[in-house]
């Protein structure tokens, strides 16, 4: 199983997906698109099991995938793991997922809660990668990298199947860049079914590695990251994905982190929604871009809403 995407698989998703990660929210929201001067589409991609659309991807992936009796291993920065709890538990399949050791603690719980062995290891995610990657050499489970199978992107390319079902285009759809699978896979079908939608990817300012890389055309890791956005916080990029977004992506911005806090307070004020920092990127994105896209029609996913009690009190109450 490789990186590539198929429309006809991403077709198939949207089909056989559990249904709890299907058909979420998507509305104009008019507070927030009067604040920004900019027609606002939000994809609540947090009224699930596991508050983020990494459900889509896993679950398609572990129908692919099929029966796997020495088990599964990943690592995460919380939400994929979710994913992929949710997924393996539902089949009966042994999953153990690494963490960072300063993993989000609520999102930590969370894996455990939904049958996973959580193991927590090294300073990053990536660190936590190379744990989960020796686990599977000597275990013999599956290793599975987000951002590098193709069933992953094709799953969570449905969001995008979704928003073109739209009675009206949208003219750009900003998306939250982690590894890749996300955008890769909307990317894809936006390309074949709105051609004429803007894909734009987002990332932290702190953890600019696939911005870095898009600009280079290659690979450009960084020796740290430091940004609130755990959810996209990526250091080393995953070359797979980078390839396939020089098709499927227009663009690759940068926000900063006191831009996303200010768009979680929008996000709950003005739409009542509990977005966790790498979910808001989208709409610190519109707001950097309002003067461009004013008077425009654009899509944003809000991909998750996992925050602590503390983080709920540090940036929203």
């Amino acid at each position: 199983m490789d990186a590539s995407i198929s429309l006809d698989r991403i077709r198939e998703a949207a089909e056989v997906i559990d249904p709890v990660f299907r058909n979420t929210p998507q509305f104009v929201c008019e507070p927030l698109s009067d604040r920004l001067g900019v027609t606002t589409v939000l994809k609540v991609e947090s009224v699930n099991p596991i508050r983020s659309f990494k459900g889509r991807g896993t679950d398609y992936l572990l129908d692919r995938l099929g029966r796997q009796p020495s088990g599964l291993v990943c690592a995460s920065a919380g939400n994929f793991g979710q994913g992929m709890a949710f997924a393996a538990r539902k089949r009966g399949v042994e999953l153990t997922v690494f963490a960072a050791v300063n993993a989000n603690a609520f999102k930590v719980e969370r894996m455990r809660a939904l049958g996973a062995d959580v193991v927590l290891a090294g300073q990053d995610f990536d660190e936590a990668k190379d744990a989960a990657l020796r686990h599977s050499a000597t275990s013999g489970a599956l290793y599975v990298e987000d951002g590098l199978l193709g069933p992953i992107a094709e799953g969570a390319g449905t969001v995008a199947v979704e928003l073109t079902r739209l009675d009206q285009a949208v003219d750009a759809c900003i998306v939250p860049l982690g590894n890749g699978s996300l955008i890769n896979g909307m990317g894809i079908w936006f390309k074949r079914y709105s051609p004429a939608t803007r894909v734009i990817a987002v990332c932290p300012a702190g953890a600019p590695s696939m911005e870095l890389s898009w600009r280079a055309g290659r690979p450009v890791s960084t020796d740290t990251i430091d940004t609130i956005a755990d959810g996209i916080a990526v250091r080393v990029p995953v070359t797979e994905a980078l390839e396939i977004m020089r098709t499927a992506v227009d663009e690759v911005m940068l926000v900063t982190d006191d831009e996303i806090i200010e768009a979680m307070r929008w996000l709950h004020r003005d739409a009542g929604l509990v977005v966790e920092p790498a979910g808001a990127a989208g709409i610190a994105a519109v707001a950097k871009r309002r003067s461009e896209l004013a008077g425009t029609r654009v899509a944003v996913p809000l991909t998750g809403g996992n925050l602590t009690d503390d983080q709920l009190r540090t940036w929203l109450y």
